[in-house]
């Protein structure tokens, strides 16, 4: 059933699949503990709301006897550093730049998991990074990848552009060896952010992060921090792009994750209403975010710009009914006038 399993994910577009028992991260529990305890999940309460379930995969649906974990690749074709330099425009994560992961990942899942239980019976629960489920420890345990330094996933065989899907299961499946660290002495996923938001190797603080700056966290961001943003406007790749696995990353097969555009111009987001932004973001993940969180971001980036010719299009907004927003764009202009920010 194991090798059937794997064969057919492969077959629904999978890049790779591995089988855990659900208690087999019982250190994660403690990691959590650890993490919420130093407050390093920022804005993010719904960690800690689910902490039993989000500890403990097995607590989460206790009937469970196997987890299968399956990764899809999103591998980038060009170097996603390079959009860096337009300062102009708008970076977005690569992750974000086509549809939303969750609804294909999803939907490949409850395919396989139909599969499954018309091969072999039994129940399931499929999830996609909203429930409380730590995927990367267990996609580990299955022996998919190994958690970098960087805290997210990676492979030898799969570089670390990849999202993790989870079917649970009452079935008895065959576990897969865990995998061990394969970093080594190699610190450029360290080295390379901008915020320096890893206190130390295989740590993160999410305050400091520009993806949960830009995605997660909510109302204007500490003014240290807002220059290093540069112009990331959803999310922030540097850590994953540098990482030297990804000589050996498999290529996307999915299209729907394909870039829709080019990097998008900083003015036209800027004048994005409520309507515009939903219009342009429906099948994007970064429609969650918003509009004003995402004008925010956005300013920031003219503001990092260094460019007077968009000026215009932050000084329309500080008297936006967001007072993100508003705060936003009275930085933006005084950054590009150079005046000292007094808040």
């Amino acid at each position: 059933m194991k090798r059937k399993v794997q064969a057919r994910a492969l077959e629904e577009g999978f890049v790779k699949v591995g089988i855990c028992r659900p208690d087999a991260v019982p250190e994660a529990a403690g990691r959590l503990r650890a993490f919420l305890d130093a407050g390093r999940h920022g804005q993010m309460g719904w960690m800690a709301d689910r902490e039993e379930w989000r500890g403990s995969a097995a607590a989460l649906w206790p009937e469970a006897r196997s987890v299968i974990i399956l990764a899809e690749a999103y591998t980038p074709d060009g170097d996603p550093l390079a959009g860096l330099a337009q300062r102009d425009r708008g970076v977005i994560s690569v992750y974000a730049q086509g549809k939303d992961y969750h609804d294909l990942v999803k939907r490949r899942l409850k395919r396989l998991g139909r599969w499954l239980i018309e091969q072999a019976g039994g129940e399931i629960k499929v999830f996609v990074d909203t429930a409380p489920v730590m995927e990367k420890p267990l996609a580990q345990a299955a022996g998919l990848g190994w958690q970098g330094k960087h805290t997210n996933l990676l492979g030898r065989d799969l570089g670390n552009w990849v999202f993790l899907g989870a079917i649970f299961t009452t079935l008895e499946l065959e576990p897969d060896a865990p995998e061990v660290s394969h970093c080594g002495t190699c610190t450029a996923c360290l080295d390379i952010c901008p915020t320096r938001a890893f206190p130390a190797p295989y740590q993160l603080d999410a305050r400091r992060c520009i993806s949960y700056l830009t995605i997660e966290h909510k109302g204007p961001v500490d003014t240290e921090l807002r220059a290093f943003m540069g112009n990331r406007i959803y999310g922030c790749d540097d850590c994953l792009a540098v990482c030297p696995w990804n000589k050996f990353a498999v290529a996307a097969r999915e299209i729907g994750y394909r870039p829709k555009h080019g990097l998008p111009e900083l003015a036209e987001l800027a004048a994005l209403d409520d309507a515009g932004f939903r219009a342009r973001f429906a099948e994007s993940p970064i429609k969650r975010i918003g509009r004003d969180r995402f004008v925010r971001n956005v300013l920031y980036a003219i503001g990092n710009s260094g460019l007077p010719q968009l000026g215009e299009a932050a000084a329309v907004l500080v008297e936006d009914d967001d007072p993100a927003v508003a705060d936003a764009a009275r930085w933006a202009v005084g950054r590009l006038r150079g005046e000292a920010w007094t808040g």
